[in-house]
């Protein structure tokens, strides 16, 4: 659930250049399209000012970011509240051993992974990804960080789709922004 509530007035700015596509990458699927956000660099900066602001000072040392458009938000988090990024990508996309955890989708299933030692016992981390739809790929990188010992802050999200707890959106998707 979205912590802000448009409380911000940055917020109203991002919610409008994130484009929805109807039935992309297939029929009844309303695509949230981020690169339109990427477009505009104050839209941008707000969006990832938005998530400084609320984790800057809370002892966070991973920010871990979800391929592919973790990869977007995660390190310029990651370098302004001083942690490491680690990145949680898809199998076979990492050199070196890697720690995997897979986890089921409507269609499938799929998988992340990390290098081994990337995270140590104890440290406290912050799982970064574009948008939540069920929740499943979020799960699965906070099950595979909880492995190896991490704490888990808290999950952040540019878009909203349900539900999932602990979490923290920028912008919650709703029909009549389309």
């Amino acid at each position: 659930m979205s912590a802000y509530r448009d409380e911000d007035p940055r917020l109203n700015g991002i919610k409008t250049k994130i484009r929805v596509v109807p039935n992309f990458p297939k029929p009844g699927i309303m695509f949230q399209d981020i690169t339109t956000l990427l477009l505009d660099p104050k839209a941008f900066k707000d969006t990832v000012d938005l998530f400084v602001e609320r984790y800057k000072g809370k002892n966070i040392s991973i920010v871990a970011g979800i391929e592919a458009r973790g990869f977007i938000f995660g390190p310029p988090i990651a370098l302004a509240i001083g942690a490491k990024f680690v990145p949680l990508r898809k199998p076979k996309k990492l050199p070196g051993k890697v720690i995997s955890q897979e986890y089921i989708l409507e269609y499938g299933r799929d998988c992340l992974e990390m290098h081994v030692g990337a995270v140590e016992p104890g440290e406290r981390a912050l799982v970064v990804d574009d948008l939540i739809a069920t929740g499943g790929t979020l799960g699965a990188a906070m099950d595979l960080l909880e492995r190896v010992g991490a704490e888990i802050v808290e999950c952040a999200c540019v878009i909203e789709l349900p539900e999932l707890k602990p979490l923290h959106v920028l912008v919650e998707y709703t029909e009549c922004c389309q």
